[in-house]
């Protein structure tokens, strides 16, 4: 904005002013117009002098140079504006992140309970003289294995809460945000949206207004071709004693235009102009390239959301037959019907597909934060 206002300064006169005070001596024997020696001198010079300088803008150069610098400005609040969405997202993003990570561990918490239990009864049945070594060991392969995910997945809360923390410009150590039990809602967004709400991408609008002061710097390319007129203006006070400089006879003054006209200049002006339009250019492929990714953000997120759909219906239905088969295979192995392995064996099952359907409901809240990001915010 600050750059705009200096080029928006050119719209007006330009007034400068400055003090000085000189003390010389001319030469004795300096070259003289006429037949006689001129005796050297010394002389002192006060002067307040205040030159006046105004270019009449007859081409457009100063309207142009302005309007590219004030598009600049609008496509530099736009990068910000697209800095504050991305932020929100990538908190939205890996908030959900370590919230799922959370849920894992305490479903691998249960899951170890399960397995130490399980264990126990093993060991208790081959101190019995009921059991084997085989049920044993696997019990114990059971457990560490069980461990070693949710030592897995606690590093992977510790690494999502350091990046929450920088994200929100905290230090990791004492960082620790309040953890909610119950999933996020997520916002209903139709898929048939109209393709007019891509213009509200804080990124394709930086695009746009840098494509629009590209095009106003050919403008102020092509005014290099005419003539430019500059109105000058000086006056001040000018004494050899400072007592006298402020008298009316002390003032001087001078007025005049100042025309320039470029006849010749070994085609910089020609290649100057040539190289504005192929910076336009440049931008108009780089705006179009914007434009196609931001449908393919969009697009890749609808997708996801759909395919997700369906694949987290299955995962839920798989976790609630899941939940049945455990029950149902703790009912036989009471009745006797068989054996504790059965018993872990489906609960290894129940955990692991809630572990899925947990992990897919992640997925879901990432691709509709993605698809936000990509209609450029506004939705809760």
């Amino acid at each position: 904005r600050a750059t705009a206002r200096i080029e928006r300064g050119d719209f007006y006169p330009k007034l400068q002013g400055q003090a000085t005070f000189a003390r010389y001596r001319t030469s004795g024997n300096s070259p003289s117009p006429v037949p006689f020696p001129v005796p050297s001198f010394r002389q002192s010079q006060w002067a307040v002098p205040f030159d006046l300088s105004y270019e009449l803008d007859l081409w457009g150069r100063v309207r142009r140079s302005f309007e590219s610098a004030q598009q600049l400005a609008m496509g530099a609040e736009a990068a910000r504006q697209f800095v504050l969405l991305s932020l929100q997202a990538d908190v939205a993003a890996v908030y959900f992140s370590w919230q799922n990570t959370s849920r894992e561990i305490e479903l691998l918490t249960l899951a170890i309970g399960l397995r130490r239990e399980a264990l126990q009864i093993f060991e208790q049945r081959l101190a019995a003289g009921l059991g084997n070594e085989f049920e044993v060991e696997r019990g114990r392969v059971e457990v560490a294995s069980a461990e070693a995910d949710r030592q897995s997945a606690r590093r992977r809360r510790a690494e999502h809460l350091n990046a929450l923390a920088l994200l929100c410009g905290s230090a990791p150590r004492g960082f620790e945000p309040a953890f909610n039990a119950a999933e996020a809602k997520l916002p209903a967004i139709a898929p048939d949206l109209p393709s007019a709400l891509l213009e509200r991408r804080p990124d394709i609008a930086q695009a746009e207004r840098e494509l629009a002061s590209r095009l106003a710097q050919i403008g102020v390319a092509k005014a290099a071709f005419f003539p430019s007129v500059r109105l000058t203006a000086s006056g001040g006070v000018l004494s050899g004693d400072v007592s006298d400089l402020f008298l009316w006879e002390s003032r001087t003054w001078s007025l005049g235009p100042r025309i320039t006209l470029p006849f010749f200049d070994g085609g910089r002006s020609k290649a100057d102009l040539a190289r504005t339009r192929a910076f336009y250019d440049e931008g108009v492929a780089q705006y179009r390239h914007k434009v196609l990714a931001a449908f393919k953000d969009v697009e890749d997120s609808l997708a996801a959301l759909q395919f997700l759909q369906g694949e987290a219906a299955a995962r839920t239905q798989a976790a609630a037959a899941a939940t049945q088969a455990a029950k149902l295979s703790r009912q036989r192995y009471q009745a006797g019907s068989i054996n504790f392995l059965e018993v872990v064996d489906s609960e290894n099952a129940r955990l692991s597909n809630e572990v899925a359907r947990v992990r897919v409901a992640n997925e879901q809240r990432l691709a509709t934060v993605r698809l936000v990001k990509a209609l450029g915010g506004g939705w809760e």
